[in-house]
């Protein structure tokens, strides 16, 4: 499944940088999000909490930020794993300096697995897409 999204930040991209790669502002971003631990090397543990239609599950996540270009991009590789099934995911991510403001555009392919797959593209395209909104909308208003 593929998804993409474009945001605008009242915030230069060194602010969004530091808000994007913050484990706290994360936690605090990521609906459903219960925890999120450094491993070092820019590689994270987080438990998150879903519910989708019928499906209600924890996962077990791991997140590795790579090709990290300070206040420009990086990448993010995402792999997930719960009663419910298993997500993984490479994301795209880059910031656009226009004058004091910022735009990140976020290019998402994941697949899933389980009864997660079983549920259906179309609900897990919305799902998700939901989940990136909410996201980057508590982003900005941290940002303000």
């Amino acid at each position: 499944m593929k998804l993409s999204g474009s945001y605008e930040f009242n915030a230069t991209p060194e602010k969004v940088w530091q808000s994007l790669t913050n484990p706290d502002s994360l936690t605090a971003c990521i609906p459903g999000c219960e925890k999120m631990e450094s491993l070092g090397n820019d590689e994270y543990t987080a438990t998150v909490s879903i519910s989708m239609g019928p499906i209600r599950s924890k996962f077990d996540v791991t997140v590795k930020m790579v090709d990290m270009k300070p206040f420009e991009s990086y990448s993010l590789i995402i792999e997930g794993k719960g009663s419910s099934g298993f997500v993984r995911g490479e994301s795209h991510v880059k910031l656009t300096d226009n004058n004091g403001t910022t735009t990140v555009d976020v290019e998402t392919d994941s697949s899933s697995g389980g009864m997660l797959a079983r549920v259906g593209q179309r609900m897990m395209e919305s799902f998700a897409r939901s989940m990136m909104e909410k996201f980057f909308s508590c982003l900005q208003q941290t940002l303000k």
